[in-house]
């Protein structure tokens, strides 16, 4: 009997480096308040968000996606060509196929890497990292770009009430490689599509073909999405913890998807959050940016808190679907 040959890769992974790219326009919430019957005032109390960064028509989230893997590989000390997996978290592909990060790998130079897509929206990107660390140990890989990467204003009604002021666009990129330490703990990820209905579009592409409904767009129901993050999403925070084998007073960082900012101080509330453990508050000023939230919110506390380099950081994603994932990172 012949037996099949088995790949196998290192013990350990770490992400190397991060990069960021964010629209190219603040749009303040005054500019949005007219079509929405809505405040300034209104929008900071319920969100926390000032302003939102978004994209001109021509930049779309390949481009995004291409500028923030430029500067990750940059960073990171892994030649192009040594990347040999390219996945890219994103909703907002311009075209259902080929895929985003196809051509991403190939703009930076990692021809003729595996490449593919996920659609987890606001999970996406804690997904990729959990397969890219997955496919690196099992020797399937050596070194991965993962990208978290949207374009949202495209698939925004600026007469919804229930989303349409939270968006923004960007995208944030990491590399992930071999490691001789532990830097990616196991991950606490999942679903429940019975809450489909609570976050999504509102049509189908079909639909609008046809002359049926309008252009897809974003809407939530936004009390059911606050409760569910709020109470489901701090318990799989914890599990994520247990996971790691960490407490909460461990964290250097705590980085959750920048949904909203009232359901990242009930997380810190619930998790008991030393405050010596920074806080990422991206949303500010970035807005929502579904799968790119996490991964940028990395890029800005790295830049501006450069002494959390080499500490822990849980990570939490949650959006549509509905699903979740969340994994504690020694941060590069």
């Amino acid at each position: 009997m012949i037996t099949l040959k088995q790949a196998t890769g290192p013990a350990y992974t770490r992400i190397y480096s991060v990069g960021a790219a964010r629209g190219e326009n603040a749009v303040p919430n005054d500019d949005l308040v007219g079509p929405i019957d809505s405040s300034d005032e209104w929008i900071r109390q319920r969100t926390g968000i000032i302003t939102r960064t978004r994209a001109v028509p021509e930049t779309d989230a390949i481009d995004l996606s291409t500028a923030a893997a430029t500067e990750a590989i940059e960073k990171s000390g892994v030649a192009p060509s040594d990347i040999d997996v390219v996945i890219v978290a994103t909703i907002s592909n311009p075209k259902q196929t080929p895929s985003v990060s196809a051509i991403v790998a190939d703009r930076v130079g990692a021809n003729p890497a595996a490449a593919y897509d996920i659609n987890a929206a606001c999970a996406g990107y804690a997904y990729a990292v959990a397969q890219a660390d997955a496919l690196i140990r099992a020797g399937a890989a050596k070194h991965a770009l993962v990208i978290g990467a949207e374009k949202l204003s495209d698939i925004v009604d600026p007469t919804d009430r229930s989303i349409s002021f939270l968006l923004g666009d960007g995208a944030g990129a990491v590399v992930i490689g071999p490691s001789d330490t532990p830097g990616i703990s196991a991950t606490v990820w999942g679903s429940d599509g019975s809450k489909a209905d609570a976050v999504g579009m509102n049509h189908t592409l079909t639909e609008f073909r046809d002359g049926q409904a309008p252009w897809p767009t974003l809407r939530q129901e936004g009390p059911t999405v606050f409760r569910w993050a709020v109470w489901e999403m701090a318990k799989v925070a914890k599990q994520a913890l247990q996971q790691a084998g960490v407490e909460a007073s461990d964290l250097a960082a705590f980085i959750p998807h920048q949904a909203n900012m009232r359901i990242v101080d009930e997380f810190a509330k619930q998790l008991k959050l030393p405050e010596s453990t920074v806080i990422a508050r991206d949303i500010e000023t970035t807005g929502n940016t579904s799968a790119a939230s996490i991964p940028l919110a990395t890029h800005r506390l790295l830049a501006e808190h450069p002494e959390l380099s080499g500490g822990l950081a849980l990570q939490i994603g949650f959006g549509a679907g509905l699903v979740f994932g969340a994994q504690v990172v020694v941060l590069p």
